[in-house]
């Protein structure tokens, strides 16, 4: 999985440029099993080439025709699909899902150009953004104002402290799930050959990468390297941080004793509880590639019930 909405707004500033008119349809409502959460968005250009999705395939074809008229027109109107609709079986929502989409002209009575440059500018802040929905008059805002109001959080980002054989695995399963991933080791031999090409590698010392890196609320730190020397400074930096999810590998005994370290650096029970130690859920993982998972699967519950 991509970044899809990173995607969408650099695709959107593209096109604007090439002079095409353009429509954004956004989920703002679902029933049963519809596939897209809201806040999935789809990009149509007004001849028909379109980026992202507000379904996953099954109401695709009805919006993007929606859309290519609505650029014409301007302002925005919402759709609403299920089995109570005509289309139900059309679509693919016969087995009980329902989904209302808003439609909008990506102009100044719609979904205002300048207001995508501010989403696209605070998400390469690290920074979360609200947008209203009026549903009445089809036009987006920035703010807490609306119908239906969407937080827009900031890209995923992971980092891996110790470039160990758990990160190997670890680092591509992040990747699919739509993290940027960096591999932090000043230990030159671990990240050294070809077991992290590709990947984003920091040789500087945790507690350092940290400061550059600046986790936000969409950052995720793991430590894997069993070392207090690495170990204890990262995770220190990461519960100074808004980062979603903190997690340290190793056994229940020596994560007691590294909390004990912690509380010796001033940091106080409350703060120390938002460490998963030992990281990952409970699956019984007995190989890298199962801790891995383990370890990504208590990222995603992490990041899908942050209040």
């Amino acid at each position: 999985m991509t970044d899809e909405i990173g995607v969408l707004l650099a695709t959107a500033r593209r096109w604007r440029a090439d002079g095409h008119g353009l429509a954004l349809a956004t989920v703002v409502k679902t029933w049963g099993s519809a596939p897209r959460r809201p806040g999935a968005m789809l990009l149509v250009r007004d001849d028909g080439l379109f980026e992202g999705s507000v379904s996953g395939g099954c109401v695709e074809g009805a919006v993007i025709a929606a859309a290519q008229l609505r650029i014409g027109k301007g302002g925005g109107e919402l759709l609403r699909f299920g089995v109570a609709s005509e289309l139900a079986w059309e679509v693919g929502l016969a087995c009980g899902g329902e989904i209302e989409v808003l439609v909008q002209a990506l102009d100044g009575s719609g979904f205002p150009p300048e207001l995508l440059e501010r989403l696209e500018a605070a998400r390469g802040a690290g920074e979360a953004l609200s947008i209203g929905y009026n549903f009445q008059d089809g036009r987006a805002t920035e703010g807490a104002a609306g119908d239906f109001v969407h937080r827009f959080d900031p890209p995923l980002r992971l980092m891996i402290v110790g470039a160990v054989h758990i990160a190997q695995a670890l680092a591509p399963m992040a990747a699919a799930l739509g993290h940027k991933v960096l591999i932090v080791d000043p230990r030159g031999a671990f990240a050294a050959g070809p077991r992290f090409t590709g990947l984003e590698v920091d040789a500087r010392w945790p507690d350092e990468a940290l400061a550059a890196w600046r986790p936000d609320s969409a950052s995720a730190v793991v430590v894997l390297s069993h070392d207090p020397k690495l170990d204890d400074g990262a995770l220190a930096a990461a519960l100074r941080s808004d980062a979603f999810y903190v997690a340290a590998l190793g056994s229940r005994k020596s994560h007691a004793a590294r909390l004990e370290r912690l509380r010796a650096m001033g940091f106080a029970d409350e703060a120390l509880a938002r460490i998963e130690g030992p990281a990952g859920l409970p699956i019984g993982a007995a190989n890298p590639a199962e801790i891995a998972l383990s370890i990504a699967a208590g990222m995603v519950r992490a990041w899908r019930t942050r209040g």
